[in-house]
């Protein structure tokens, strides 16, 4: 099949846009050092074809995204098809199928992150740079992309940049951040390494260090990996007193009870009393609200029905017939 003139399939095939990637020049060759690096990663597995993900991201370092060469690259030194490579590479969206910036700015765009912002955000830096997702500026600093999770919900909404974390963003700051990127500056991410450019960060992921000495490295190594929202849970079982048994601990009726004095009103059941205490012992709103929100008393949702409670306090749909009754089997009967 012919690739459609200006369809990203054909951009990925000759390199070539006439839209915002048109700033792309020569791609750098593959050299014999690169040939190098990817025989010594194909020495690190019992079967060399295992090697083609870190592969492809050493492709990637040198010229930006896994072009046609690239790909060809690892269909020679693995014995695979061009095809066999393809598969995977346009498989995992950390491959690049188009030319790259120097920094790839995500922003999450799934559920928590969209209803704190998350979506504005994409459309303001959208708006602003004259992209779409997975489109790079005329100037070449920086590709666009929104990403459906990027595992940090804790600190919604955030905005990557070159895979490290800027956390806690709104419209301003992420415009802040893109306008720093794209004169030359490298903000510190909210926790992580600092930042270097989207070909250092996929030699890294290759398996090979980005940084020009040991001293960078360990700078590396060191920075920020952690952040307050998510060892809120461990501070709170600390001041509480609480903690996990022991791995392997068979033991169930020593767990201290939690100092908290249950609430709810004499003549419930021992769920909802469970709930109400649930309900006061939350330290924050947002424990407060789910903790209403599963308490038995809480309405149904608009436009839902309570199913129906079983003899086992199983819940079943709503039905006036026997089990299978109105069913095809029935109907065969």
């Amino acid at each position: 099949m012919t690739a459609l003139d200006g369809s990203r399939e054909a951009e990925a095939t000759t390199g070539l846009d006439g839209g915002p990637t048109a700033h792309v020049a020569d791609l750098p060759p593959l050299t014999a050092q690169t040939e190098a690096e990817a025989r010594q990663l194909m020495a690190r597995y019992p079967q060399e074809r295992s090697a083609l993900l870190p592969m492809l991201h050493l492709v990637q370092s040198v010229q930006g995204h896994v072009s046609p060469e690239g790909t060809a690259f690892c269909a020679r030194l693995l014995g695979l098809t061009k095809a066999e490579v393809s598969a995977v590479s346009t498989f995992y969206t950390m491959f690049k199928r188009h030319p790259t910036g120097e920094h790839l700015v995500s922003v999450c765009t799934n559920t928590l992150c969209a209803v704190l912002g998350g979506q504005r955000i994409y459309d303001a830096l959208s708006a602003d740079l004259g992209v779409g997702h997975d489109q790079t500026t005329a100037d070449g600093t920086l590709t666009l992309e929104h990403a459906e999770c990027l595992a940090a919900c804790d600190h919604a909404p955030v905005v990557t940049v070159d895979y490290e974390f800027y956390d806690q963003q709104d419209v301003e700051s992420a415009r802040a951040l893109v306008t720093a990127l794209r004169t030359g500056e490298k903000p510190p991410p909210t926790r992580g390494a600092p930042l270097t450019d989207f070909r250092g960060v996929s030699r890294q992921l290759a398996g090979f260090s980005q940084h020009p000495d040991a001293a960078a490295a360990q700078a590396a190594v060191d920075g920020p990996s952690v952040g307050v929202p998510t060892v809120v849970g461990v501070r709170l079982a600390a001041e509480r007193g609480e903690s996990a048994p022991p791995y392997g601990s068979t033991e169930t009726d020593d767990a201290p009870a939690p100092d908290v004095t249950p609430a709810g009103t004499a003549g419930e059941t021992p769920a909802e009393q469970a709930a109400d205490t649930a309900v006061a012992s939350a330290g924050n709103p947002a424990e407060r609200a789910g903790a209403e929100q599963h308490h038995p008393d809480a309405p149904e949702p608009a436009g839902r029905q309570p199913a129906e409670r079983g003899a086992e306090g199983t819940d079943r749909p709503a039905t006036q017939g026997q089990a299978g009754s109105g069913t095809s089997v029935e109907r065969e009967v």
